[in-house]
């Protein structure tokens, strides 16, 4: 499972051929991008991706199941070959699967009935060791939304750390926990990114009471962090709040936090900023952005505790988002613009560029605005096409365009279905 974490490539001209063919053949199916990712079992943006040569097809599985449910011969997806006109069968229903579908399902009952009946056959010693590098991997996944990648990852693991926790040895058993709790929060986050909102709340309720049972303090409040992200998604900004406030005041006690009790203080900052913004108030989710300001000149550089990503960066690019959400395009390109977030995951880099377009959006720049989605789009297309407010700054560009927007345009707004 030892997979790597993503990096741009140069886009083969095969690739892009290729993705040409499927798409034309597609579309003389009449079917969306959306249906026939279904039909393969895949995700929107798989798709997205290689019809813009940028995912290559090498599988011959893959390929036949494309050519399948394109009904064709595989070698008319060869790009030699003749486009000569496809049937034009119409397309038959489909049923749309969310990436995290199978994970939510996962979490659905309890999670180690086996165990606690004595029913488990899985026996087999437990290896920590091989269950962090499996853990760190399901981040690594989760911040360059890979959220397929995620559940698919999780059906195994998920139970083998609630078996683990429940038979280890006591002097592992912290660690054990711990490794749980890391687990659930990197579920919770990857549920908000979905939209899955209450699957969000169970996990990182789940992470709170893991971390608590880890005897690490500090990892209980990143799972409130997570708990509030939750809540924001559910549209409760009361409780968001409450969770918020609650965790920094009591961190805000302590006079020794460290680089990493201080990360889970400022993140938790950011998150006050962007309720306070929402709800409209100005002054108290600019005076959260400057404590969390503040927090991070302490720590002096980016970390990644509790895969937080907190530091001088990201507190940065959580004040571009705020600056939009206040309607301050202005001060929210002046801070963006400046920002190297390449030290980042692809999901920071990602929500920068996201939130540049909104900004450029704001100030009626078309074309400024379409580059930055577009590139955003790249790095993390999920997060582009699923984001509400990415989703109706889309849509607003579209609207400014006279209804005759750019080839470019008009394609992200499809592939993000933001006229509906």
């Amino acid at each position: 499972m030892n997979r790597r974490k993503p990096t741009a490539r140069e886009v083969d001209p095969k690739d892009v051929e290729f993705g040409r063919r499927v798409k034309k053949l597609r579309e003389e199916r009449e079917l969306t991008q959306l249906q026939f990712a279904a039909l393969l079992e895949k995700t929107g943006s798989w798709v997205s991706q290689v019809e813009r040569g940028i995912q290559p097809v090498t599988r011959i599985d893959t390929m036949q199941a494309i050519a399948d449910a394109l009904n064709v011969p595989v070698s008319r997806l060869s790009p030699t070959a003749p486009l000569s006109p496809a049937p034009t069968e119409p397309p038959q229903p489909v049923s749309y699967v969310n990436d995290l579908d199978g994970a939510a399902q996962l979490i659905s009952g309890h999670p180690a009935l086996g165990t606690l009946l004595g029913t488990d056959t899985t026996g087999g010693p437990v290896s920590l060791e091989a269950l962090r590098a499996d853990v760190d991997e399901v981040w690594e996944l989760t911040h360059a939304d890979e959220y397929a990648a995620v559940s698919e990852s999780l059906e195994a693991l998920l139970p083998a750390l609630e078996r683990a926790v429940r038979i280890v040895d006591e002097e592992d058993r912290s660690e054990a926990y711990a490794l749980l709790a890391r687990t659930y929060q990197a579920l919770a986050a990857a549920f908000v990114r979905q939209n899955k909102s209450s699957a969000a709340w169970v996990a990182a309720d789940r992470a709170i009471s893991a971390a608590e049972r880890s005897g690490d303090a500090l990892s209980v409040c990143a799972s409130i962090f997570r708990m509030v992200q939750a809540f924001i998604r559910q549209k409760e900004p009361g409780q968001a709040a409450h969770a918020a406030r609650t965790a920094t005041v009591a961190l805000s006690a302590r006079d020794d936090l460290g680089p990493k009790g201080l990360s889970v203080l400022g993140a938790l900052h950011l998150t006050l900023a962007l309720v306070s913004a929402r709800s409209g108030e100005r002054a108290e989710a600019k005076e959260e952005i400057q404590k969390a300001r503040e927090i991070a000149a302490r720590i002096g550089e980016d970390r990644n505790d509790f895969n937080l990503e907190f530091g001088p960066t990201n507190v940065e690019i959580h004040a571009v988002s705020i600056a939009v959400e206040l309607g301050d395009a202005g001060e929210a390109l002046d801070i963006g613009l400046s920002i190297n977030a390449e030290g980042l995951s692809l999901e920071r880099q990602g929500r920068l560029l996201m939130d540049l377009g909104r900004a450029y959006t704001q100030r009626r720049r078309i074309p400024e605005a379409t580059e930055l989605f577009l590139r955003a789009e790249s790095l993390t297309p999920e997060m582009v096409r699923t984001h509400g407010a990415s989703r109706a700054a889309i849509k607003d560009l579209v609207l400014m365009s006279g209804n005759k927007p750019t080839s470019d345009l008009a394609e992200l707004a499809e592939r993000a279905d933001a006229m509906n």
